[in-house]
């Protein structure tokens, strides 16, 4: 669900952003829309601003944004047979989805990313004994054929590397030969080990496609810098730059002179053996 506001101001009048019932209300600060994180599982996150170790720009259009702290996800879910209660569901400004805050049988607490539909006060678990549950996590195996999942992994033991932004979600279509056919959200077919976890459900604020930031004051603070068009550029600076009158690119580049519209950048090194079916196909 979104939230479209009356343009009082100027930088409301096209602002679109995802309503926080799906949140966990704060309880000890009544004015709070959403708890204050756990501490002990937050981490200082150092602002790169898009540059690497040399202090070269290699990601463009970063820089400055608000100061964040990084949440620690438990991706792996390894803690199995141990049941858990849903403690709270709060906004994590490193990712597009919720994250939900599990406090174990044991004492133990970790933020696992929050699935559509949990709410405080649920039970999860993970190991091949959990139930079918949306938000418990056990192997491809173990789980029925059609079902939903999230927070796949690609290596057993490794943690999910798959299918973890918001409202996505993967189908379980078959199993054969140690290994189970996904259906990924962009189309692809793909085969993976069967001894890989994965997590029921499908992944909370769908809605965050339909988000629109309304200023460009609102992307500053999400450290997005401004991107100039390369056909407003010269043509020293960019293949698009230049020419007589206004165009749209002839042949997309980037200021480096690489094609970006058909020309495919995967590497041919990689392995597409688990690949079934092509999502451009």
């Amino acid at each position: 669900m979104t939230k479209k506001f009356r343009p009082i101001t100027a930088g409301q009048r096209h602002l679109v952003l995802n309503s926080t019932k799906e949140l966990t209300r704060g309880i000890e600060k009544a004015t709070r829309a959403t708890p204050e994180p756990e501490k002990s599982l937050l981490v200082k996150k150092r602002a790169t601003n898009g540059r690497n170790h040399h202090g070269h720009i290699t990601c463009r259009h970063k820089g400055r944004g608000h100061k964040q702290a990084y949440r620690l996800v438990d991706f792996k879910r390894d803690k199995e047979n141990v049941p858990a209660k849903v403690m709270s569901v709060e906004y994590d400004p490193n990712r597009s989805a919720f994250i939900a805050l599990l406090n174990y049988t044991d004492g133990d607490k970790r933020y696992i990313i929050a699935p559509q539909g949990l709410k405080r006060g649920d039970s999860v678990s993970a190991g091949d004994e959990a139930p079918f549950e949306t938000g418990c996590c056990m192997r491809l195996k173990s789980m029925p054929l059609g079902s939903v999942v999230h927070n796949i992994e690609l290596v057993p033991g490794r943690g999910g590397k798959l299918v973890r932004s918001a409202g996505l979600s993967a189908q379980l279509m078959a199993k054969s030969g140690g290994y189970v056919t996904l259906r990924m959200p962009s189309g692809e077919i793909r085969m993976v080990n069967e001894n890989c976890k994965a997590t029921f459900g499908s992944i909370s604020n769908a809605e965050w496609s339909l988000r629109s930031e309304g200023k460009a004051g609102r992307m500053r603070w999400r450290g997005v810098r401004p991107t100039v068009r390369g056909t407003a550029m010269n043509p020293v600076d960019h293949p698009h730059g230049g020419g007589e009158g206004k165009h749209k690119g002839h042949n997309p580049q980037t200021p480096w002179a690489q094609y970006t519209k058909g020309f495919r950048t995967r590497s041919k090194s990689k392995n597409n053996k688990w690949i079934v079916k092509d999502r451009r196909k």
